[in-house]
């Protein structure tokens, strides 16, 4: 009997780096011919396929008029279904892709365009130019799915996709590549050999240089990912085991708060301890009473907590972005949740039970308790709590000042009032005219169009690198500069607010402009251009997407723009070089005032050049603001915990405070007649706690500081957390504390005296 292994854990993704010179890239993507390279080149893969992300279309059928936008498509292999475990509904997976006008769809986009009819030979339009016919469908791809597509369209025929996957070179790296390994293949002997393959397909790296494919396991792509060209933003275990310990920190809390409770009100019980003992109970009968006592409170709050946590899973789902849902139907959620009870439980209600237990009869019955040696374990305690209270407080405080500081900073364009109008290829070949009736409506100040936006992850167009090189040298690692190349209009630069520092923008006034450049300030010091880059040229390997080495390309440089961020603030400013060219995936306009107005003369200009396309827009703050999304759930998710803690350290603050006052009534009783203030007695009484919090405050602090210095590390441009932000959070704890004390405190400092002496 043969055992087949299950696809996934043979499954592996290539992933490229390389530094040529000062260029240095960790990408998801590699050169087109790597994967069908490897295949013939070692045995041990049984199959490999590709995807290009070329961004979103908008789709119809043939017979509609109108489009509608598709976000998840992807061109790709005919091995796909070879690879991937796709359930395909209609169509023969096996030759599904093979046909170069072939799209297979999912479930959810075949009910979208045809209903319940069979979708299978049905016609579908991308962007009113692309015709492609369906050879299958395939049940939606899950949620846990390290990407999603909707469409897989054909990598055979003559598309500029097809021919770009013809490429076979090494300068093109934009295919997200798979490999299937064979059942009895090794993935780490194959990773060995491949640096002789790409030294045979590239050449010997030279001094510094270098380029090395990886294998990564399909399974650890989602949570150990954050390469460039991903296909999706990946979550991070990072933040999975951050939020699981503080999650573990929460509950320690409330296990504390039950231990403290319980052996603080230990008086309570003595007697009845005693009394027990007297009557013939053993020790065990009476830890197995107090495990079963701290068995049925634990029981009942897992229990709400599960409700609780049905009822505010929308509210989650919101804060993550994230479809979230309990596993109720599952049977290994209620086994968690039995040994989760089972084990809070037990280290809740160990320690209490073996010191209720352990009372002596004569001593107890005599009124004598063996407490004070607890009080150092109930304040350590304590200590413990607002620790974890004040490291997440400084957290929290920490993220936010970091989002501040990310929108409030001086970004080098301007991205206030300006109005995004989305899909603009949508109005070809009407792009220029409807930029002309943008510019008519009177609170409109300047347009352009472009499918490049300086927002990371916004642009119609996927961002490519290309490599340059100065006029007057030939091609190397010492000189070749690897820029990120935009297709803009005349009216770019003054509608983003762009600042230019040498030279000018381009103009309609300068027809050589064509073959003109606008490099931003770090270009031209990677260049080395010197003080006066202005009429210099740059040169570039001919061929578009697919190289020409044969046929360079030249630019004279025009302008120089200062840096401005195009990218994460997680990132250094790259080299930038702005293009005469078409690339209309947005159409921004800059405005004064009101922007409805705005909008519905753009709508209206719209719907009469491009009839049946969907009218989509934002703002470019907007789209500079989901970038930091990830940011601004961690300091709400953090702002949460921090709260949970607080509040269930003070509920047990709050306990701790009467159970203090009711032991120490006769001497506050004594206190009184002997002189003391009111005011006096509630310090003395919440001094105790201050003291505790100031050395929680202590410990806390250095360890919050390097929490800090860690999660900041990953931007490139920070806030500076100082001395405030651990300050606030002291003073913001300890008032807390107080506030909660000061109930119990002022109580026993207001009773009569006579009263408390008489009742003692």
């Amino acid at each position: 009997m043969t055992v087949t292994m299950p696809k996934p854990p043979r499954i592996y993704r290539l992933n490229f780096e390389h530094r040529f010179g000062e260029n240095h890239a960790h990408m998801a993507t590699t050169p087109a011919m790597a994967a069908t390279a490897l295949q013939q080149e070692f045995p041990e893969i049984e199959s490999t396929t590709r995807f290009l992300d070329y961004g979103t279309y908008l789709v119809r059928t043939a017979e509609a008029k109108e489009s509608v936008k598709e976000y998840h498509v992807l061109w790709t292999d005919s091995t796909v279904f070879k690879i991937f475990s796709f359930h395909v509904l209609e169509g023969n997976a096996n030759n599904a892709l093979a046909d170069p006008y072939g799209v297979a769809i999912s479930k959810r986009t075949a009910v979208k365009y045809f209903g319940n009819a069979s979708a299978l030979g049905k016609s579908l339009v991308l962007d009113n130019r692309i015709h492609t016919q369906v050879t299958a469908v395939f049940e939606d791809l899950p949620a846990a799915s390290h990407f999603h597509a909707d469409m897989l369209i054909s990598l055979a025929g003559d598309w500029p996709a097809a021919r770009e996957a013809r490429f076979n070179g090494f300068s093109n790296n934009n295919f997200n590549s798979y490999v299937l390994l064979r059942p009895e293949a090794d993935a780490q002997r194959l990773e060995a050999k491949l640096p002789s393959f790409v030294e045979k397909y590239n050449g010997p790296s030279k001094g510094g240089d270098f380029a090395r494919l990886e294998l990564m396991p399909l399974l650890d792509i989602h949570l150990h990912s954050q390469l460039r060209g991903e296909l999706e933003t990946n979550g991070d275990i990072i933040y999975v085991y951050l939020f699981f310990t503080v999650a573990v920190f929460v509950l320690i809390i409330a296990c504390i708060n039950f231990m403290n409770l319980a052996t603080a009100q230990s008086t309570q019980r003595a007697k009845e301890v005693g009394i027990r003992k007297v009557l013939g109970s053993q020790r065990g009968h009476l830890v197995r009473q107090f495990l079963l006592e701290s068995f049925i409170i634990t029981g009942v709050g897992f229990a709400a907590a599960v409700g609780l946590a049905y009822l505010l899973t929308s509210m989650f789902s919101n804060i993550l972005q994230k479809p979230l849902q309990l596993p109720l139907t599952e049977p290994w959620f209620y086994a968690a949740l039995c040994v989760a009870t089972f084990i809070v439980s037990f280290l809740a209600g160990a320690y209490p039970s073996l010191f209720l237990s352990a009372f002596k009869p004569v001593d107890v019955l005599k009124g004598q308790t063996p407490l004070r040696s607890r009080g150092v374990l109930r304040s350590g305690l304590v200590v413990f709590q607002f620790v974890v209270s004040i490291f997440l407080i400084v957290g929290a405080l920490t993220v936010n000042q970091q989002v501040a500081y990310i929108q409030n900073k001086k970004l080098g364009f301007e991205k206030d009032h300006v109005l995004l109008v989305k899909d603009a290829y949508a109005l070809r070949p009407n792009s220029g005219a409807y930029k002309t009736e943008a510019a008519k409506i009177p609170a409109v100040r300047s347009t352009t169009v472009s499918g490049f936006i300086p927002v990371e992850g916004g642009s119609d167009f996927p961002r490519r690198d290309r490599s340059f090189w100065r006029e007057g040298t030939q091609p190397s690692s010492d000189n070749l500069v690897n820029i990120q190349q935009w297709s803009v209009d005349f009216d770019y630069i003054t509608t983003l607010g762009l600042e230019v520092v040498d030279g000018r923008g381009f103009s309609e006034d300068f027809p050589s402009d064509s073959v003109g450049v606008v490099l931003n300030k770090t270009a031209a010091d990677h260049f080395g251009l010197g003080p006066d880059p202005i009429g210099k040229r740059i040169a570039t390997f001919g061929g578009g997407r697919v190289p020409d080495f044969d046929h360079p390309l030249f630019y004279t440089v025009v302008g120089v723009v200062d840096d401005f961020h195009f990218s994460s603030l997680k990132e250094n400013i790259g080299p930038l070089a702005l293009f005469l060219g078409r690339s209309d995936g947005f159409v921004s306009i800059r405005f004064d005032g009101d922007p409805r107005r705005v909008i519905e003369g753009l709508e209206a200009a719209w719907k009469r050049m491009a009839p049946g396309q969907p009218f989509q827009y934002s703002f470019l703050d907007q789209e500079f603001g989901r970038m930091y999304a990830g940011e601004q759930r961690l300091a709400k998710l953090f702002g949460i915990f921090a709260a949970f803690a607080v509040i269930i350290a003070c509920v047990g603050l709050f306990a701790l405070t009467a159970y203090t006052s009711r032991q120490r009534t006769k001497e506050i009783g004594i206190r009184k007649v002997l002189g003391a203030s009111v005011a006096s007695i509630v310090f003395l009484l919440s001094g105790e706690f201050t003291k505790l919090i100031v050395i929680a405050f202590v410990i806390a602090v250095p360890l919050a500081w390097a929490g800090v210095q860690w999660w900041l590390e990953s931007f490139t441009y920070k806030a500076e957390v100082g001395l405030v932000v651990y300050a606030a959070a002291g003073i913001l704890v300890l008032v807390i504390a107080w506030l909660t004390t000061w109930y119990h405190s002022y109580r026993a400092a207001s009773a009569d005296p006579v009263k408390s002496i008489r009742t003692e």
